[in-house]
């Protein structure tokens, strides 16, 4: 028989071929069944969407969404182009929020449970069959009464409360508890916020601008701008808002193409996307902002502004690291523009000098004139049913906090909506001064650290199974009030009427106990459920002017509040700083002062895939980074020169050591950082928080210590490390070739 193989004979073969899969094409497949629910819930039929406008809830910013269901099952989130903050567009966290909703390790109804031990009944393994949360072992009706014992069993002083930044309303409720009965008023705390040093951009704006609170920076009106360590297209205050400013900044149909300069020691994301980056010596900000605002005053030909009076452009390049030639262009390129602007934030406030750098930034602006004026810088206007602004808890307070943990002030702990454990440096111990607390109860919808170590776990429900509203601080021109409302009624078992996790709103439960403990409890909490309390809430904006909807009676407005996904004015309300005094005033250009004896600098940054609590979502961890393309796992940057003479080469796990602890992490070699800085994000490293998150990477928060910054935000970014190479290796997953941008990967291909 010829081995020889002919064209015709190949034409014949692949004719048959095509044949058989035509044929094959028309053949039945395999039956495809739709289980729908065995009860509809109500507005929703078969084969049909129907979307409601609710608010995002993966971080305390506002964004509204707009979410598909179909059949009572949300299987679509996008952004509510009616909201003003986000004109809708949503985040990778936004759109991962479905990962939460139908995640498997959701706590299933109330727990009680000896403190450390875990809330699953098998050990944690990802790929095991039988991996499940621990059933429900109490009622409801029980857990309502833990509660109201709680309240009524104790002094008034002896309860404490530590909540999260969302959802408002019920910080509202607990804030209405507090004032009427006496208790401790509830303090709000966020990893995210802390990473911000909200307290100290407030500050700042309260000694510069006339008005604690965040400010406004218009980066889609600017055509400059300078970022001083502010992540705004990561995590960085309101991100989705500030990433819609910079579309404008770089829109170049209508005006010139803007520029962007990002200042800090390694290249985030931010700084990916600038012009310009423009690697600093950490601890020099301050100084090299009041450097350039005096070379902006010379080329102006003004007189010298007290502000910058002491500063000496040629010592700040020496110290920064930044050519004299490099400082002059940046000015020139500053004052040349009619629209620039500075934006403060990030790891430039982290440090000891942190408030400073603060004022120096915002003073830059003065000299640009840009307060209250388009690209400029505004007060944020004050969200509806509020007063003035409302911040979270500085590291200071968390600390004031924790040492009266750690003094037995506090009897009851009830803990809503963050995971301290986890989210506050290991320095302050947190879980150590909680052992003096006699009864910690905790809502969380997932299994973290802080629900581990709680004596009951009663489960909220999730973001979109809730009612609420959430305030937006700071990124929209109007004040904002952002609507919830559920979506689902829940998610169900499988061919059963019967929920699969047997949560309740917190508010219910809090306002049920507020009964059944009676007295001063129930009078200060006198409604039917969470519902009534948000429409005596929500129903106080009907007389406000200049509304987006209005309506003649206070049914309509609440229909229209839930339909339009909240209510916001529909005029600019932002507000013009009062600055005369702004230039007039000393700010120190000194160094920021830094913990420990190592020879690098530390950089904790937030993920800006993960932030402080997405871990647990498969989607977040398996979005790359968009900086390194690194997935489910921690790494830590390091320049490729100083791994080089350290023998250290890509995946290699180090030690890195700080006057707090120590951790051990494998190596990214990162071209654009400092050679003297090594960077770690912050998101991972949960010892519980559900099969997706826990016992992988690590978490940076370990090398923080205790020092603080003029405001009282921690300084995290104010830390020295030493590098010390193991003997081991572990392969980082990553989107992007192991050769490596200098080919330092060769060798192993």
């Amino acid at each position: 028989m010829s081995d020889k193989f002919s064209r015709r004979d190949f034409l014949k073969l692949a004719g048959v071929g095509t044949v058989t899969t035509v044929l094959t094409g028309c053949i039945a497949q395999k039956e495809v069944k739709r289980e729908p629910y065995m009860q509809m819930p109500e507005y929703n039929y078969n084969g049909q969407s129907t979307y409601y406008a609710t608010t995002c809830r993966e971080c305390a910013a506002g964004c509204g969404l707009v979410v598909r269901t179909m059949q009572g099952r949300a299987i679509k989130t996008e952004g509510n182009v009616n909201n003003p903050l986000n004109l809708g567009k949503t985040c990778a966290r936004g759109q991962a929020t479905l990962h939460g909703l139908y995640n498997p390790d959701r706590v299933r109804g109330p727990i009680k449970h000896a403190r450390g031990e875990s809330l699953y009944e098998t050990p944690v393994d990802p790929d095991a069959d039988d991996f499940k949360n621990a059933d429900s072992n109490m009622s409801w009706e029980d857990a309502l009464q833990v509660v109201a014992d709680a309240l009524k069993n104790n002094k008034p002083e002896e309860i404490a409360f530590l909540m999260g930044t969302a959802s408002d309303h019920l910080f509202d409720l607990v804030t209405d508890l507090a004032n009427a009965t006496g208790i401790n008023a509830p303090v709000r705390f966020s990893a995210l916020n802390m990473f911000e040093s909200r307290a100290t951009l407030s500050q700042a704006a309260e000694n510069l601008l006339g008005e604690a609170g965040l400010p406004f920076f218009d980066v889609g009106g600017a055509q400059v701008v300078f970022s001083f360590g502010a992540n705004f297209l990561e995590t960085w205050l309101s991100p989705v808002s500030y990433t819609r400013g910079f579309a404008g900044l770089r829109e170049s149909k209508t005006k010139l193409r803007g520029t962007f300069v990002q200042f800090e020691s390694r290249m985030s994301s931010t700084a990916g996307k600038a012009d310009e980056w423009i690697p600093l010596r950490p601890g020099t900000e301050a100084m090299v902002a009041l450097a350039i605002g005096r070379l902006v005053s010379e080329l102006r030909g003004n007189p010298l502004p007290r502000a910058f009076s002491d500063i000496e452009p040629l010592d700040v390049a020496a110290k920064s690291g930044i050519k004299l030639e490099t400082l002059e262009h940046l000015a020139e390129m500053f004052a040349s523009s009619t629209g620039a602007l500075a934006i403060p934030g990030g790891a430039a406030l982290g440090q000891s000098n942190g408030l400073a750098v603060a004022e120096a930034v915002l003073a830059l602006n003065a000299v640009s004139d840009n307060f209250g004026k388009p690209g400029g810088v505004f007060l944020s206007p004050i969200a509806p049913n509020q007063t003035e602004y409302q911040r979270p808890a500085s590291a200071k307070e968390m600390q004031e906090f924790t040492q009266q943990m750690a003094d037995g002030k506090f009897k009851v702990l009830f803990v809503h909506g963050v995971n301290p454990i986890f989210e506050l440096p290991a320095s302050l111990n947190f879980k150590d001064a909680l052992k003096n607390v006699e009864q910690v109860i905790s809502f969380a919808t997932f299994p973290d650290e802080m629900a581990v170590e709680a004596d009951y776990v009663f489960p909220d429900r999730h973001g979109l199974e809730s009612w609420g509203y959430q305030r937006v601080a700071t990124g929209a021109a109007q004040p904002v009030l952002s609507g919830l409302q559920p979506v689902v009624s829940g998610v169900y078992k499988p061919d059963s009427t019967e929920l699969l996790y047997d949560a309740r709103a917190t508010a219910d439960v809090l306002i049920a106990a507020a009964q059944l403990a009676d007295g001063k409890f129930a009078d200060a909490l006198p409604f039917q459920d969470e519902v009534e309390f948000l429409h005596s809430k929500v129903s106080s904006l009907m007389t406000e002017a200049d509304g987006f909807f209005s309506a003649a009676d206070a049914d309509t407005f609440i229909a229209y509040f839930q339909q339009n996904g909240g209510w916001w004015k529909l005029s600019d309300a932002r507000g013009a700083p009062n600055v005369a005094d702004v230039l007039n005033r000393n700010i120190s250009g000194a160094e920021s002062e830094f913990a420990g004896e190592g020879e690098f600098f530390f950089i904790p940054f937030v993920s800006p895939t993960l932030a402080e609590a997405g871990a647990n979502k498969p989607w977040l961890q398996e979005l790359p980074d968009p900086t390194t393309t690194v997935m489910w796992n921690t790494w830590a940057e390091i320049n490729p020169e100083t791994a080089h003479e350290l023998g250290i080469e890509n995946d290699d796990v180090v030690k890195i050591t700080s006057e707090a602890g120590e951790l051990e992490v494998p190596v990214y070699l990162y071209p654009a950082i400092r050679p003297d800085t090594i960077a770690i994000p912050f998101g991972q490293g949960h010892t519980a928080y559900g099969r997706y998150a826990q016992n992988r990477g690590v978490n940076p928060a370990s090398l923080i210590g205790q020092r603080l910054n003029e405001a009282g935000d921690l300084a995290f970014a104010g830390m020295k490390v030493k590098i010390e190479k193991t003997e081991r290796k572990q392969f980082l997953s990553r989107l992007e070739s192991r050769i490596g941008v200098y080919n330092e990967g060769m060798e192993e291909h």
